[in-house]
């Protein structure tokens, strides 16, 4: 059974943290960030550019609170939706219009995305007073040509269709679909894991100039090193978690947070037996793991995200909803999981 603990740091503490960093103490209270997809991207909204600027609104309000309290952010984000719609409109529409290739679906779905998460949150430090510049980087990730993420798609991407429907996109376009809990088919796409953050010099450069970054959304436009040393994308979506760990583990962040649907992790997720974590070290999130405790579909990618940023070095991981961040990093919410 894993530990249930609570951590004793206080929101004092957070803000000496924060006032440390400043100060030049490397890496202290730099935290990492990951809004997934569907945070700004709900499959209960239409896909109106209206919806997903107030979503991030709302987002941006909890981000306020933490940058007050002294942290310096790093902000990531998925965009499986988005990008997922994106390939499926060009599909839909490419008799008329010649098809993109991915790398640069995911291109537009970080700019965009990025975008509005980066003018959202300006104009909410604006409103509580606060001089603190934003900026969105456009992202490449390195991935290795023979990741074997490529031969075995796994990465859902777009909304749900009906059995029929994805048959016949199957049929029509040859793309790969999986039953996803109950709630019908997505396309899946290739995902091989990240190997290096190339804007990662750039990211950098902002934080000391005490700007928020916003980078790799989506996990980074996948990219592939050729024979001369020069770079060139490739049809992949990378997982956004395992490319927020990297950058995590990279910039000496002292916490990787990791936002869900849920307030914290549970075992036994959904049964009358369901028992949340407040605490656990890596050797027992690997057990739960291996017990299947943590699926695929689910927790799972955010367990290996998280063993791979304190395998590098890092401070802590800690997972929660949106709306508990501020209470997570003090140790009054989320599950925090430590090497």
């Amino acid at each position: 059974m894993s530990r249930v603990l609570r951590s004793r740091t206080s929101r004092p503490r957070a803000r000496a943290a924060g006032d440390r960093a400043r100060g030049g103490s490397a890496g202290a209270g730099i935290v990492v960030i990951a809004i997934g997809g569907n945070a700004s991207y709900p499959p209960t909204i239409k896909g109106l550019a209206e919806e997903q600027l107030a979503l991030m609104a709302t987002a941006a309000e909890h981000l306020v609170n933490i940058v007050q309290s002294g942290y310096r952010l790093v902000l990531t984000h998925g965009n499986g939706p988005v990008v997922g719609n994106i390939l499926f409109r060009m599909a839909k529409t490419a008799d008329e219009l010649p098809p993109m290739p991915m790398d640069i679906c995911v291109a537009h779905s970080q700019g965009g995305m990025g975008y509005m998460l980066q003018q959202t949150l300006a104009n909410a430090l604006h409103r509580h007073g606060m001089d603190v510049a934003v900026s969105s980087i456009i992202t490449r990730v390195e991935v290795s040509a023979d990741d074997p993420g490529f031969a075995n798609p796994t990465k859902p991407v777009g909304r749900f269709f009906g059995k029929d429907e994805a048959d016949r996109l199957a049929r029509e376009h040859g793309w790969r679909f999986i039953e996803d809990a109950g709630r019908g088919y997505r396309r899946v796409v290739p995902s091989p894991a990240p190997v290096a953050i190339l804007e990662l010099p750039a990211i950098k450069a902002l934080l000391n100039a005490d700007t928020i970054p916003i980078a790799s959304g989506g996990g980074g436009i996948p990219v592939v090193r050729d024979v001369n040393g020069g770079y060139s994308g490739t049809s992949a979506v990378i997982d956004k978690d395992l490319t927020s760990a990297l950058l995590a583990a990279q910039l000496g962040a002292e916490t990787l947070v990791m936002l869900t649907g849920v307030d914290r992790v549970a075992l036994d997720f959904g049964r009358a037996t369901e028992r949340p974590i407040d605490t656990m070290t890596v050797a027992e999130a690997q057990r739960h793991f291996d017990e299947g405790q943590f699926p695929p579909g689910s927790m799972g990618p955010k367990i290996t995200a998280a063993q791979s940023y304190l395998a590098r070095g890092g401070g802590k991981v800690v997972i929660t909803s949106l709306d508990r961040t501020y209470d997570a990093l003090a140790g009054g919410a989320g599950t925090t999981i430590v090497p």
